[in-house]
């Protein structure tokens, strides 16, 4: 699930990657990489993502990368209504939700409301696609009277898009049935975005527009709940936020500044400064309950080395009454 707002910075041997799109196996030259059907695809994203990491000495990607044919596309209109629409939320409501402004929520949107298009649209009938896409770029001018949009000219890149994902294309659903049942593999599902960024389980408004938890499995891949085995929670010794956003043990001071520069916490897609403070087990134990973690990764553990006393958040009070539960 999820698109390009997600950012992993990996480092491997001491080369460092930046992934949004890619999934982090990409690396692995005897993986392969399978982007499923509940990630929404911004083609130029993925290209310009490409070019970047072959820059860092990643080879051959396309050899070890499958694209479901259910995945949705992000346009560029969708970027930039992204974009409209935080400035709108800021002029009515004196706040906005903090996108990364690359088009997720709209694409979303459009796919909810069924006038999204689909790498599988792209790939058949061209002119069946050209007119479905003008539809919808109609509907956005519509609602956006400054938007401005080249039909003709997407239109002719998505084109030359086409050509160049078709041999990475499959039917998802059956990529992944014939992977779990063929010859025995091991299979890593990797997640975008954290648990409480979740559209149902997180601190909304101030989420993403899909499902981050562990059911993301079973819709964005199409992989039945009875082959989900390890679940890996990935989480900081200290805890971090990009944007806005309720965050109770945020340290707005010289702690948060240390675990901020120490911990080096950039945004990778925004480039923002990640707002932090110390660990919340609320929170961790609040995704725990949807997830159902057989095992935690915990990293960043060294950056809390140079402090002599380190703190951890471990009840909310609501009323003066402590809560055994995430409000």
């Amino acid at each position: 699930q999820g698109g390009n707002n997600a950012g992993h910075t990996v480092v491997v041997d001491g080369k460092e990657y930046d992934f949004h799109l890619f999934p982090s196996g990409i690396i692995n030259q005897k993986a392969i990489s399978f982007i499923g059907n509940g990630v929404v695809i911004h083609l130029p994203g993925l290209f310009e993502e490409a070019e970047k990491n072959e820059k860092k000495g990643l080879k051959d990607w396309e050899k070890r990368l499958i694209i479901s044919d259910r995945a949705h596309i992000v346009f560029d209109f969708h970027q930039a209504v992204d974009g409209l629409q935080e400035v709108q939320r800021q002029a009515q409501e004196g706040k906005n939700i903090g996108t990364t402004k690359k088009g997720i929520g709209p694409t979303y949107s459009s796919k909810a409301a069924r006038t999204g298009l689909r790498i599988c649209d792209l790939l058949s009938d061209f002119d069946e696609f050209s007119s479905r896409f003008k539809n919808l770029a109609q509907q956005y001018k519509s609602m956006f009277p400054t938007l401005e949009i080249d039909i003709e000219g997407q239109l002719k890149k998505l084109k030359g898009y086409a050509e160049k994902i078709r041999p990475m294309v499959r039917d998802g659903v059956y990529f992944m049935y014939e992977a779990l049942h063929g010859s025995p593999k091991k299979i890593l599902v990797e997640g975008a975005n954290a648990a409480l960024l979740d559209i149902d389980f997180g601190t909304y408004p101030f989420v993403t527009s899909s499902n981050c938890t562990v059911g993301g499995v079973c819709t964005g891949l199409g992989v039945p709940p009875q082959h989900v085995g390890d679940v890996y929670g990935v989480v900081k010794a200290y805890t971090t936020r990009v944007g806005i956003g309720a965050f109770p043990t945020e340290q707005i001071n010289e702690i948060g500044d240390l675990l901020q520069s120490r911990g080096h916490e950039w945004g990778v897609t925004t480039g923002r400064k990640r707002r932090c403070g110390w660990l919340d087990l609320v929170i961790l134990k609040y995704a725990h309950m949807i997830n159902g973690f057989t095992a935690l990764a915990l990293t960043k553990l060294d950056i809390l080395d140079v402090l002599d006393e380190i703190k951890i958040g471990v009840a909310y009070k609501l009323g003066g009454k402590r809560i055994p539960y995430f409000p």
